[in-house]
């Protein structure tokens, strides 16, 4: 980004260079009492900009509601939440989650740094090799027997069973007073993936009252990782 910044990316527990939870899960509490916890260190004083992507995006939005005046500027990139969960689905949802807690979870494990990076890059065709070998690194982690395996918790597999509900996070969303760019990638996939109506998605950036939208051609979820240089210019253009 041009001038002068000071940006600060931690990794969400359970993530990264993060320590695992030492629950049987990850749920979103935590990641809000992660974020307060962060920014009363950071910037204990005075309202800070927050930029997330993804589930970071969706995090960063639950809690400028909760917290309005702590967040001067938002960018949301892609963090589009999940479909609203019905009273109905609580036996089903609890079930899955009883299940899980009896099986072992892991990710799978790969020869090398580079075969991993080859992977990063089989799933995203935008992303370039050189970009692809330094996630690689960041993401995994070399055992002793020479094998990499992804640093992130694999208790990130289980379902969650606390019910994610469209009507408390759209009364987060309301609440919202410091100006949102909401950025999604003209090429994204997600609304499939996490097979969320596009309608829905919509009704909640609208409940934000000083929201702007804005489409990233040519990039897919992970825009950052897509158009670096293109996301590092909308961020300097809205948060300067």
């Amino acid at each position: 980004m041009r001038g002068d910044w000071q940006i600060l990316a931690p990794d969400w527990r359970g993530f990264g260079l993060s320590e695992w939870s030492h629950a049987d899960c990850y749920w979103y509490p935590d990641y809000l009492a992660d974020l307060e916890g962060l920014l009363a260190v950071l910037q204990p004083d005075g309202p800070i900009n927050l930029v997330g992507h993804s589930m970071g995006g969706n995090i960063a939005c639950i809690y400028a509601g909760i917290r309005p005046a702590r967040v001067g500027r938002l960018v949301n990139l892609e963090g589009l939440g999940m479909r609203d969960s019905r009273a109905e689905d609580a036996p089903r949802r609890y079930a899955k989650w009883l299940d899980d807690l009896v099986k072992p979870q892991q990710f799978r494990g790969y020869a090398s740094y580079e075969a991993l990076a080859a992977r990063l890059c089989e799933s995203n065709g935008r992303l370039q090799a050189e970009r692809a070998s330094f996630l690689a690194r960041h993401w995994g982690i070399q055992r002793e027997d020479g094998r990499v395996e992804l640093r992130s918790d694999p208790a990130h597999k289980r379902v969650n069973p606390v019910l994610y509900r469209g009507a408390e996070i759209s009364a987060c969303l309301r609440s919202i007073t410091a100006p949102v760019m909401w950025v999604e990638g003209e090429l994204s996939d997600l609304y499939s993936k996490i097979k969320i109506p596009r309608e829905e998605v919509d009704e909640r950036r609208r409940l934000i009252a000083n929201c702007t939208h804005r489409t990233m051609a040519g990039a897919g979820h992970m825009m950052h990782h897509d158009l670096p240089d293109g996301v590092a210019e909308v961020l300097h253009e809205f948060l300067a």
